[in-house]
């Protein structure tokens, strides 16, 4: 185990590597188009052995980038991508609007290893598709080694309305859609783990079985194909943030999801001049759903010593 962590930034991208291994790569200038909502996102991602555990721009959901911070209820707004929400519409009751919006990173990025730990920090300002400017956010980003088998990333945001009048962010949940509170960090992952164990401190099934439920953490274990092995990733919500334990949006079938959705089933209004803050670990490992839990123990400490 070396640990040791080269971080480079292209201009478009900040690469954290550890030897030849490219353990993340965070795109921070994206050229997604609008509809997409344009968003930093972190793909790939990949375990210490090398095996890609990140999905970008699927064909079934385009909008979708690895692991990205993605709402998809801001008001009336859309930073998802893709159609809103309509309770009611006609087909499955999704519209396509005008309204997505832009997560631009302005300012410029930071980047540096002290320690052992690789940290990228940056702002960014999400505007409207319109052009209204609702939210400045500060957000920071760090990877480190934990053993020979897995790492650990965390990600934080502090969002501050700088609009004059209140923002609730919430769901397709909170708009009427049953069993749907997606938005947050969300991770999507290779089509190879659609079929995968969903894994909580409770027990293991699919999304079927966990979506909805309340939970500190949750771990995915998918297969890949060619090699035949099996790469877990388990996220972690820190005990500070609001909604905590939050509802899982998670899924197997169809494809592999985990978002930790703390407007999964209840809005969060944030006030004119008023910050929320999130923060998150997620593990990824050369490992089977039975290290799971070690995992999110590993990953709950880094959360904890980060905010020491």
């Amino acid at each position: 185990m070396t640990g040791a962590l080269d971080v480079r930034d292209d201009g478009r991208a900040v690469v954290v590597a550890e030897g030849d291994v490219e353990l993340l790569r965070y795109v921070h200038a994206p050229d997604s188009p609008q509809l997409e909502s344009p968003k930093p996102y972190l793909d790939p991602l990949r375990t210490r052995a090398g095996r890609v555990v990140s999905l970008f721009r699927p064909w079934d959901h385009v909008w979708h980038k690895g692991i990205a911070w993605s709402l998809p209820v801001v008001g009336e707004e859309n930073f998802w991508g893709g159609p809103t929400y309509v309770h009611g519409a006609p087909g499955h009751g999704y519209v396509q609007r005008p309204n997505n919006g832009t997560q631009a990173v302005v300012g410029g990025v930071r980047t540096s290893v002290r320690d052992g730990v690789a940290e990228i920090g940056h702002a960014v300002r999400w505007t409207t598709e319109s052009g209204a400017h609702l939210f400045d956010e500060s957000r920071t980003i760090t990877a480190r080694i934990l053993d020979e088998r897995s790492w650990a990333l965390t990600f934080e945001t502090g969002m501050t309305n700088v609009s004059d009048a209140p923002i609730a962010i919430g769901s397709p949940t909170t708009r009427g859609r049953e069993n749907a509170g997606y938005g947050g960090l969300f991770w999507r992952g290779p089509r190879s783990f659609t079929g995968g164990t969903l894994v909580t401190a409770t027990g293991s099934g699919s999304g079927s079985d966990v979506r909805g439920q309340r939970h500190e953490w949750m771990g995915f274990a998918g297969r890949h194909d060619v090699i035949d092995a099996v790469s877990l990733l388990v996220m972690v919500d820190a005990a500070e943030n609001p909604h905590h334990p939050p509802q899982w949006f998670a899924r197997s079938e169809e494809f592999a999801a985990l978002n930790p959705a703390p407007f999964f089933s209840e809005e969060l209004t944030i006030a004119p001049g008023e910050t929320a803050v999130f923060r998150y670990g997620v593990g990824i490992a050369d490992a089977d759903a039975g290290g799971a839990p070690a995992l999110a123990d590993a990953v709950r400490a880094v959360l904890a010593e980060a905010h020491a």
